[in-house]
């Protein structure tokens, strides 16, 4: 085993058999069988791998704790091409004794029906976007699945993998904390150990932001999002799930996501794929590393370069606190004040929010209390401004 810090592993596939109405990501819709055997994919996971080895030469010999298959769509992808990619990363770096591979997947029967190929391949966590168990929400959610088929794809990836997380999202139109509550328990009786339920947010230039510039609908106002925030952690909670993020819950510690803890502690990660980030420290410092975001560009990038990054950044070690403290306060642990202590936090400052509530009364570490991450937006800027 090597010393040397550990290390998580980003795969994104970008495409998608639609995009949905409220996502912001860097993703491509590809029509038909193309999404899983066609020409670009098939060369965009030969580029993934190529990718990997060049970023095996910057990172060095490392522990392999997660390998993190997102999108996009990568339930889509070929099994095979998963089992390369896997194979490849377990070959370049050390893996973890209990690495966590996490594959994102869409609960269509077409998918559902690939899952033992996936875990064959060596997935061993399935991230299930059920986003809701109510069909006129998933008809509101542009969703191309309705609730009997996520319900039968939960318990047949339950079925087909050691763990299952499942997305759930809320906050729509209309909704309320009653109706919440009795979706979110109808949720937990499928067998998932982790729900990550997403508080809808309109994100500029999606179909929805246009929407609600015409009018088409009005999102739920802070009061109501309160309550079914509220109505989230006491469901929950009273399952035996613990809220150890703003919108991740597990029963217990083993069932946590390892690769999001990566982002939210603060560790190295790789990022391969179009759009892909990653963050890796080389000799003391916190880089940041941006890969080419149309499929066509990546994909030409390994192929002319060896490697498919466009960008790596030097952040300095304000910039590097500062996102250390972004991620930090999403957690129930929160922060150590060491971690962050290029900031020059103000002390009044803390103080003052400790007296709010918003953060606990802690000297090691900045907490965000109940309280405060319910207004972890207002409550970083406030410590940062």
């Amino acid at each position: 085993m090597t010393s040397l810090p550990k290390l998580g592993l980003y795969v994104h596939w970008p495409y998608c058999a639609r995009i949905c109405p409220y996502c912001d990501f860097n993703v491509v819709k590809v029509p038909g069988a193309k999404n899983r055997d066609g020409e670009e994919p098939a060369e965009l996971a030969t580029a993934i791998v190529a990718d990997l080895e060049a970023q095996r030469r910057l990172t060095g010999p490392r522990e392999l704790a997660s390998i993190f298959f997102g999108g996009g769509t990568p339930s889509l992808m070929n099994p095979a091409w998963a089992a390369e990619i896997i194979a490849a990363a377990r070959r370049l770096w050390t893996p973890a004794t209990d690495l966590e591979v996490t594959l994102e997947a869409n609960p269509t029967d077409a998918e559902a029906a690939r899952f033992a190929a996936f875990a064959q391949a060596g997935v061993n966590r399935l991230s299930l976007g059920l986003q809701s168990l109510d069909d006129a929400a998933l008809s509101f959610l542009g969703r191309n699945h309705d609730a009997a088929t996520a319900v039968r794809a939960a318990r047949a990836a339950a079925r087909a993998f050691p763990r299952l997380s499942i997305d759930l999202i809320y906050a729509r139109p209309g909704q309320t904390p009653a109706a919440w509550a009795d979706e979110l328990r109808a949720a937990l009786d499928l067998g998932a150990e982790h729900l990550s339920p997403y508080q809808l947010t309109i994100e500029a230039g999606t179909a929805f932001d246009r929407a609600v510039g015409r009018g088409l609908f009005t999102p739920p106002d802070a009061d109501t999002g309160a309550a079914l925030f509220d109505t989230t952690q006491q469901v929950l909670e009273a399952a035996g799930f613990e809220a150890y993020e703003v919108s991740n819950h597990a029963r217990g510690a083993a069932a946590r996501s390892r690769h999001n803890l990566i982002y939210w502690q603060g560790q190295d990660y790789v990022g391969v794929g179009p759009g892909a980030h990653g963050r890796i420290t080389l000799n003391g410092a916190r880089h940041a590393t941006y890969a080419a975001r149309k499929p066509a560009d990546y994909i030409s990038r390994v192929v002319e370069a060896g490697f498919g990054l466009v960008e790596r950044e030097t952040l300095s070690p304000r910039e590097a606190a500062q996102e250390r403290l972004l991620s930090g306060l999403r957690i129930t642990e929160g922060v150590a004040r060491d971690q962050v202590a290029a900031l020059d936090l103000p002390p009044d400052r803390i103080a003052g929010l400790v007296a709010l509530g918003l953060l606990a009364d802690d000297p090691e570490r900045l907490r965000a209390t109940p309280a405060g991450r319910l207004v972890l937006d207002r409550l970083t800027v406030e410590l940062v401004s």
